[in-house]
């Protein structure tokens, strides 16, 4: 056999090595399941309209009536899909949209109180 050299190594450094791991299998596992319980969590953010239900209902609809503020329509049929406002200089008027499926209704306020409603809810009875 021939005479090969020997490669010089440098002090600490290790390659090809796989240092034993100081976590036992039970500790993997906690730290498993917290990375799984996280990413739930944070893909069930993005999920509020469907974990709670939507909003827009013939209830919620028959709950608003004319003169109410923007933030009383927002605290019974929550945030509009959808907003528009045009400011007419003696007045504002802003329409909120809410849509669900083949379900909307549009609220318009105008000086933020609102003026009309309508949408395809009240022949849903």
């Amino acid at each position: 056999m021939p005479n090969r050299p020997i490669p010089k190594q440098t002090a600490g450094a290790v390659t090809g090595a796989v240092l034993p791991s100081s976590e036992s299998p039970s500790m993997k596992k906690i730290h498993s399941l917290a990375l799984i319980i996280v990413a739930l969590l944070t893909l069930s953010v993005g999920c509020d309209r469907t974990l709670t239900g939507s909003k827009l209902t013939t209830k919620n609809y028959d709950q608003i009536t004319d003169g109410m503020t923007k933030a009383q329509v927002e605290r019974i049929m929550g945030p509009p899909t959808s907003t528009e406002t045009k400011d007419m200089i003696i007045f504002k008027r802003t329409t909120y949209r809410y849509e669900d499926g083949a379900k909307f209704a549009l609220f318009t306020f105008k000086n933020d109180e609102l003026e009309t409603k309508e949408g395809n809810l009240a022949a849903q009875r």
